[in-house]
């Protein structure tokens, strides 16, 4: 899953080399903290956070068939 977050976001950002995805993992969770260029942030979220819902739907949709809720924190 890590994968796929960066391979959304990198092609985005103006840096993407100061793309990093974390992952917390919990039990009835797993949390995915992206944490991109200062700069960045703006790009990543987008117009009234269209990307951002955009690059959850696609990780939400991807999620394994474990019994675990998937969430994405972008920072």
């Amino acid at each position: 899953m890590k994968a796929l977050i960066e391979s959304i976001v990198t092609p985005l950002v103006d840096h993407p080399e100061d793309v990093v995805v974390t992952k917390k993992e919990e039990d009835t969770k797993v949390v995915y903290h992206l944490t991109v260029h200062q700069d960045d942030v703006g790009q990543v979220i987008g117009k009234n956070g269209r990307i951002a819902k955009a690059i959850r739907t696609v990780v939400y949709a991807a999620k394994s068939d474990s019994k675990k809720r998937i969430y994405l924190d972008i920072m």
